[in-house]
């Protein structure tokens, strides 16, 4: 497990990236105090086009690879670019396609989780 101020940055590089790719509805879940979950932190967001979902996961994996000598443990989803998974260990980064995030409703199956809105 990463030092909390480690994670913070590794957290902020991630959000910044997707920004930087124009990712749409940017929020994390800090999942620490759910005893069911599998990692500390969910960060999701939504690409309008496949395209832009490989941007997104593309730069978050450069950003951060960069910046904190980090490589996701796993990746996932970049056949279909429907709904990419990057796995940081305590932090995983869902980017949906808009339509598979409203099918899926992760965000409202964590909703106990402290919910932390990024803009656009």
């Amino acid at each position: 497990m990463k030092k909390p101020r480690a994670r913070r940055r590794i957290i902020n590089s991630i959000i910044e990236a997707i920004q930087d790719k124009k990712g749409e509805d940017i929020i994390s879940l800090d999942l620490r105090d759910l005893p069911e979950a599998i990692c500390d932190f969910f960060i999701i967001c939504s690409g309008s086009s496949k395209p832009q979902i490989k941007a997104i996961a593309e730069e978050i994996d450069m950003k951060v690879k960069k910046a904190h000598k980090e490589n996701p443990n796993h990746r996932e989803g970049f056949t279909n670019m429907e709904w990419v998974i990057l796995d940081y260990f305590d932090i995983i980064v869902h980017v949906f396609e808009k339509e598979k995030r409203a099918f899926y409703k992760l965000d409202d199956l964590w909703s106990d989780a402290k919910l932390t809105v990024y803009k656009d």
